[in-house]
């Protein structure tokens, strides 16, 4: 558990909406000073969970900053469960950033990153996977990484982990008795049935993120191919807009040009790349050292290939480059007579026209297929999201398997209890039940100031 308290004993402040223009603009304290500093900069008094028309006055000059609405709610009712202070103001960068000034000079300490999500794990409002899940949410891309994100917000995951955790202790401590106290008579346990249990549950969770983690990441998709085979004029078909320039002269594409787009719930991080191509151009030639190095940084793979033409062999050299990799292949220009050659190709095709939207449909059906196995996730279906999740899950599992085989090789229970420990602490991690400091201060890095 994290130890390191006293700082989080002051009041902090930020600005909880993005900076810019906007009808509104919202900053929030958090902290037992969070009324008393309010107070000296708002000209009305605060009721419990009223919201209160007013003034932000600089105590220092008697100047008028903003008018604002203010609210205050006492602890320990609130999303950190320390008193909080919400004042909405109008939502351009000068009024919240002197009011946010204000509440600095008046006794609040500028929020780190996430701590307002941080305080709200440390004073039991939720639990770390809840957290983590809280930053899943705002970044959310589809309706469906929207769904997930909120499974972990409403505690779906931890349930799940704290309810196999308790059977794994229940577990340690049978054999812990029989360690302890040797000379008594202790009932036998049919142990190895639970284990398998847990293990079999702890493995159903871990192969969800399969799955769960491509809804929340996305899956960073590279489009490549040689010049001129339609790459351009295809990311434009997904995206349903003219997003990226397409021109009859080849290599019209330069760098490499990344759009997210939503097919059947799936984020799809689009990466159009420049036509692989030997040039002594110096600007092509950065081009195609960038399409290099995003397929070598993508998930999955669209090789697109002129389909009306056999291929070349600059086709057969993109194809090298794509043997440990995950590849669909768009046979483009399926509105023009077939060309043939296609068939060595070792990954699945479809016949697709960029130019007329012909085989989009199927298109977009098997890169979901791809990357999901065929399944798409259901509203009621439990999936890891989390890469951090994922990994104390099968370390959890590993542990479990390894104590399982220790019983079957008739291991002391000393050397069992190792493993089953070792375990209940992977999944500890999850919930944040056996988390250390270092690895709070990495997760909650990683949020925004004000969240």
């Amino acid at each position: 558990m994290y130890t390191g308290h006293a700082m989080y004993e002051d009041t902090i402040a930020a600005i909880s909406t993005p900076l810019g223009q906007g009808g509104i603009g919202i900053i929030r304290l958090s902290g037992k000073d969070a009324p008393a500093i309010a107070g000296k900069l708002f000209d009305r008094s605060l009721s419990d969970r009223q919201l209160v028309h007013g003034h932000v006055v600089d105590p220092f000059s008697g100047e008028i900053v903003d008018e604002v609405l203010a609210c205050y709610m006492a602890a320990p009712h609130t999303y950190t469960r320390e008193d909080i202070v919400e004042i909405d103001c109008h939502g351009g960068p000068l009024p919240l950033q002197r009011t946010l000034e204000l509440m600095l000079r008046c006794g609040a300490r500028m929020a780190s990153p996430g701590e307002f999500t941080l305080r709200a794990f440390l004073n039991g409002r939720m639990d770390l996977a809840q957290a983590e899940s809280v930053l899943d949410v705002v970044q959310a891309k589809t309706a469906a990484a929207l769904r997930v994100a909120m499974q972990g917000v409403g505690g779906e995951l931890s349930r799940s982990v704290k309810a196999v955790r308790t059977e794994l202790m229940s577990v340690l401590a049978y054999l812990t008795a029989r360690i302890d106290f040797p000379e008594d008579e202790i009932e036998e346990q049919a142990i190895v049935p639970q284990l398998e249990r847990v293990r079999h549950t702890i493995a159903q969770l871990a192969s969800s993120a399969a799955a769960g983690v491509v809804y929340r990441q996305g899956m960073r998709t590279a489009i490549v191919g040689r010049r001129n085979v339609g790459k351009s004029s295809l990311l434009n078909r997904l995206l349903r807009q003219s997003r990226a320039i397409v021109s009859p002269v080849a290599g019209t594409t330069r760098d490499t040009l990344e759009e997210v787009v939503n097919l059947r719930g799936v984020p799809f991080v689009l990466v159009d790349t420049a036509g692989i191509v030997e040039s002594k151009d110096l600007v092509e030639s950065l081009g195609v050292e960038r399409s290099r190095r995003a397929i070598d940084q993508a998930d999955f793979v669209l090789l697109v290939v002129d389909g009306g033409t056999p291929l070349t062999d600059t086709d057969d050299e993109i194809v090298a480059m794509l043997r440990d990799k995950a590849v669909l292949v768009v046979a483009n220009k399926c509105d023009l007579p077939r060309g043939a050659g296609l068939d060595h190709l070792p990954w699945e095709k479809v016949w697709a026209s960029a130019l007329t939207g012909e085989g989009l449909e199927e298109l977009e059906e098997r890169m979901v297929a791809a990357v999901l196995g065929g399944k798409v996730a259901t509203s009621d279906e439990l999936l890891v999201s989390n890469p951090r999740h994922k990994a104390c899950l099968e370390r959890a599992k590993s542990h479990v398997e390894q104590a399982l085989a220790g019983m079957e090789a008739g291991m002391a229970d000393d050397f069992i209890t190792i493993d089953l420990t070792a375990a209940a602490s992977a999944l500890g991690e999850v919930t944040g039940e056996t988390v250390s400091d270092e690895l709070l201060e990495t997760i909650f890095s990683s949020f925004c100031i004000g969240k």
